[in-house]
């Protein structure tokens, strides 16, 4: 059914192309990726329910809440995903793409698909998604969309839905791209237009901040600003349109604010003049110090430029980190250690060399990040489908009465519990074309905490964990391999170091550990009640590298030029 729903999709390219452009302002050129990708969202969850097999087994209904930035790619593979795992589906798409959605549904249903397994829910979030995502008949959530609406999602679940419901949630990012002295100029400048100012910069994946060297920044700065002299704003429909209008006049507001503020500041160093009507508004580059002038995604036709000494990189490395958000990264070098160097410092889940940093490809460059940029699994990877099936748990004992640990002996508990290994745990080389690399890399969550119930269980539990690479810590009553006591969830809310959290009792202390877990600011922490659960303490990183852009011999360059 997911492939005849692929043909279908490809046999009415031209219904779909029109509506991606009057409904979402996409330009033919995006109208046409969105087609693809959905049509490989289908094809490729299809082939991935054949290679699991019965693995497993549905966890019942879906929530499946899309945004309207990719308003029939990421509908269609969120609810393929679900489908291929056999689950049931609720679909809500973001209410200024409701057309795109019907649409989708009615081939999903003329493909074959029942009615009864997929349904359409079109409405605003707090109305509608907010009921569903709170709905105790829920199996699972999967969203895409902002950090902070992730978190409120995470909260309502936490309340009401089973507390054993998965969110999979892929959320937005603080992106940055670092340009050293030794990049081409020309092929950096056009990865720069495409992955900032593309789609009108409404991405999850979008360029948001340059890290320029500042060696090169006059020169390429003045290539950037005459190559987007050459963009075209104007209607989408119109081929000679290179950028269309954002979505609708709330967000054009925003953006023109973040723009009419650095203008006052004096730090606004481009902007594009825009058609006069309509929701359009001109790119804009803005001068800021580093990636910590911003606390929050601009998102949208907002570059902004930083520069950075030639012996400041590892300093710019950890000011991204220190950012919270990993989803996409961009690097434009001919050093082939410095690469290596800095893939392996960078906390990001998409990481691109020498090309630009979005249009993940389906099966290629799975794409999610990490920290508040999302959950995990990555859409489009080999990882993701195992997470919409469950692996019920043992029936366990109630949990044994004991000391009640405090919240700061479980902290220092949990910080003494050793390294976790920062080495990948496996590498794969996934498929591209000539000239492109592809691999996805996983490694190990850092503190992983152990609540069994019982010695015994949350003893095997740590043992397993670290065998993963991660740090554990065991917390039960009588343990001398851990904590000895037991933990108030309450006890959660304030605990710091904390990736995962593994309980196998029963529901309603899950309900309140779940509970003081959402209540948390910053990333979600999730609680894992699958006895298999070795697939979440595992972080994917997928590394694109554009091998024929050395422009020569990168070797002959010394390593530490620059």
């Amino acid at each position: 059914m997911l492939r005849r729903a692929a043909d279908l999709l490809e046999a009415n390219f031209g219904e779909l192309f029109a509506l991606a452009a009057r409904e979402a302002g996409k330009t033919l050129p995006d109208a046409v990726a969105e087609v693809r990708e959905a049509v490989d969202f289908l094809r490729y969850y299809a082939a991935e329910a054949e290679r699991l097999g019965d693995a497993g087994a549905a966890r019942g209904v879906f929530v499946c809440i899309s945004p309207w930035n990719f308003p029939l790619a990421i509908f269609t593979g969120q609810i393929a995903a679900a489908l291929a795992a056999g689950n049931a589906v609720i679909a809500k798409p973001a209410e200024q793409t409701p057309l795109m959605a019907a649409r989708a549904c009615q081939l999903l249903r003329e493909a074959g698909i029942p009615p009864g397994v997929i349904q359409l829910l079109p409405g605003d979030g707090p109305a509608v998604g907010g009921r569903l995502v709170a709905d105790p008949r829920i199996g699972g959530v999967c969203f895409t969309g902002s950090t902070a609406t992730a978190q409120a999602i995470n909260r309502a679940m936490a309340e009401t839905a089973p507390p054993h419901a998965p969110l999979i949630a892929e959320t937005g990012g603080l992106n940055a791209m670092i340009v050293d002295s030794t990049a081409l100029p020309e092929q950096a400048v056009g990865d720069i237009i495409a992955s900032a100012f593309q789609s009108a910069g409404q991405r999850c994946s979008a360029l948001r901040i340059l890290c320029l060297q500042s060696d090169i920044a006059e020169p390429v700065s003045r290539m950037l600003f005459g190559a987007m002299d050459e963009l075209k704003p104007g209607d989408p429909w119109n081929l000679a349109t290179d950028i269309g209008p954002v979505i609708d006049a709330e967000a054009g507001t925003a953006i023109a604010d973040h723009i009419a503020r650095a203008e006052v500041d004096g730090r606004l160093l481009k902007r594009l003049a825009a058609p006069d009507h309509g929701t359009f508004i001109g790119p804009s580059v803005i001068a800021i110090d580093s990636i910590g002038d911003l606390g929050e995604e601009v998102f949208g036709l907002v570059l902004h430029l930083a520069r950075f000494q030639a012996g400041e990189i590892d300093a710019v490395i950890d000011a991204i980190n220190g950012s919270g958000y990993g989803l996409t990264f961009g690097l434009h070098t001919r050093i082939d250690d410095r690469v290596v160097r800095i893939v392996d410092r960078v906390h990001v889940g998409n990481i691109y060399v020498n090309r630009n940093q979005i249009g993940a490809v389906v099966g290629c460059q799975p794409f999610g990040g990490e920290g508040l940029s999302g959950t995990g699994p990555k859409a489009g990877g080999s990882n993701y489908l195992p997470r919409f099936r469950a692996r019920q748990p043992p029936v366990s004992a109630e949990p044994a009465a004991g000391r009640i640990v405090s919240a700061e002996e479980l902290g220092s508990a949990l910080a003494s519990a050793g390294e976790p290994t920062s080495k990948a745990r496996s590498v794969a080389t996934l498929p591209g074309p000539t000239g492109e690399l592809n691999q996805l890399s996983t490694f190990a969550r850092a503190r992983v905490l152990c609540l069994g119930p019982g010695r015994e269980l949350a003893g095997e539990q740590a043992r397993r964990a670290r065998a993963v690479g991660s740090a554990a810590l065991a917390v039960a009553p009588g343990i001398t391999d851990g904590l000895d006591g037991v933990v108030e969830p309450e006890a959660l809310r304030d605990l710091e170091a904390v990736d995962v959290v593994i309980f196998l009792g029963n529901d309603d202390t899950a309900r309140l550990i779940r509970r003081a877990l959402a209540a948390r600011s910053g990333p979600i922490v999730p609680l894992v009640m699958d006895e298999a659960f070795e697939d979440w303490l595992v972080i994917e990183r997928s590394i694109c590298v554009d091998t024929t852009a050395a422009g020569g011999n990168a070797s002959l360059l010394a390593a530490g030029s620059g």
